[in-house]
């Protein structure tokens, strides 16, 4: 019962933050636009401008290069700027960029590359976007709210994605997709302007003399190498993302054109997925509280490599309703373990990790888990144009299955909590 008073404590204190309850809704509703012009990417890229697999391949890895290219540098620069007014800056760099793809459409000039570069910008600012906010939680509430805070945004994005998809879906039979990037640009705008509302006590870092970028970038990479559990955690989500990219980005094709379902289809299956992301995200707690923290992220990446299985089946199934709850399901549950693991280890590396590093451990991180990305993305454009989409399907779930062998060989099954002392 004490235990249940101190979260409530915690979570009613949450709410009366007006800075977090700021952060909270300009996050919500820029999720929810996010939601609706990834759902019109494909939509756009595969209905109108006829893209292919390797079409498909370099716009995804378009998206994504940017974690590769600028993510480590981006670490040791936002380790120095504000957070709060990266944040804005990326925000209104992706809205001027989203903002370009209904304007080219409505002068008939819109195509292919022009996505590509559109993709390309947006994936930069995203970088610097999510450097800051994964490194500005432990600084706008209290290193014991950090969990509950992240709870609270994921279960919020899960919202947006499980309503998202599905409106834009029933959208798409209204208005074209260029439109929905509009929704998008707005999106961000709103985010900007929620952030401007939130304060924090957040001074600009001291500049440290006789230090380098490429010594500020080492000394955040160091610390993600040598840490026992968190470099266990990157090998399995890197692997993870490679595989799983690998075959999400043949997912437009198999259900606009190889089972014909449509916008409306991709909407459905997306937003049931989200509704396991969210159930996860509100799982996670009392899941922790039933098997102890480490265990849940060996399992938490079985259930969702296990799930994909589904896919290739649905394939099999051939068009009609049956591959549509195939699809569905397997999207459920997906989401459900994915999310279960992911609310656990980024609640770790925050708490774990000294405040002066934030920025650079999560930087060195995404440079290398969304790095590969792109790397997926193309490899499964390639193999779907040689191998064909099943095949291609089979060796992105075998990937992701071997992607639990370093958390599940690690300690975390032994691991009733998880860390929660910074580590200098």
């Amino acid at each position: 019962m004490a235990s249940r008073t101190s979260g409530d404590l915690a979570s009613n204190a949450l709410v009366r933050s007006r800075s977090f309850l700021a952060f909270w809704t300009g996050q919500g509703i820029s999720q929810l636009g996010v939601q609706l012009g990834q759902l019109a990417l494909p939509v756009l890229a595969v209905s109108l401008l006829g893209a292919g697999e390797m079409d498909l391949g370099v716009l995804n890895a378009a998206a994504m290069a940017a974690f590769l290219v600028v993510g480590l540098p981006a670490g040791a620069w936002v380790d120095r700027w504000l957070k709060r007014r990266t944040m804005i800056r990326a925000d209104l760099v992706r809205m001027a960029a989203m903002l370009a793809v209904p304007v080219l459409w409505w002068a008939g000039a819109l195509q292919m590359w022009h996505l590509y570069v559109v993709a390309a910008v947006v994936g930069v600012a995203t970088v610097f976007f999510d450097v800051a906010y994964q490194s500005y939680i432990p600084l706008l509430v209290p290193r014991a709210q950090v969990s509950e805070a992240n709870g609270k945004l994921e279960a919020t994005a899960q919202v947006a994605r499980m309503g998202g998809p599905a409106l834009g879906g029933f959208l798409l039979t209204l208005v074209s997709a260029p439109v929905l990037f509009a929704a998008e640009a707005g999106g961000y705008l709103a985010s900007a302007l929620c952030l401007t509302r939130v304060h924090d006590t957040e001074e600009p870092a001291a500049p440290r003399e006789g230090s380098s970028l490429v010594a500020e970038i080492r000394e955040g990479a160091a610390f993600v190498a040598t840490h026992r559990l968190i470099r266990r955690i990157v090998a399995s989500t890197a692997t993870s993302n490679l595989f799983s990219s690998l075959a999400y980005v043949l997912m437009p094709l198999v259900i606009l054109r190889e089972l014909g379902l449509g916008p409306a289809g991709l909407g459905v299956m997306l937003s049931i997925g989200s509704v396991g992301g969210l159930l996860g995200a509100l799982a996670t707690p009392r899941l922790a509280a039933l098997t102890g923290e480490g265990p849940l992220l060996p399992l938490g990446l079985m259930v969702g490599g296990c799930a994909v299985v589904l896919f290739p089946l649905a394939l099999a199934a051939g068009p009609g309703p049956l591959a549509l709850v195939l699809l569905s399901v397997g999207e459920f549950a997906m989401s459900f373990g994915v999310i279960v693991y992911n609310v656990m280890q980024v609640s770790m590396r925050q708490r774990v990790c000294p405040p002066r590093l934030l920025g650079r451990m999560n930087a060195s991180i995404r440079c290398v888990v969304w790095g590969v990305m792109p790397i997926g993305s193309l490899l499964g454009g390639w193999l779907g144009e040689r191998w064909g989409l099943v095949p291609t399907l089979w060796v992105g779930i075998a990937g992701q299955l071997l992607a639990v062998l370093p958390v599940a060989l690690g300690p975390f099954f032994r691991l009733r909590t998880l860390p929660d002392a910074v580590e200098e």
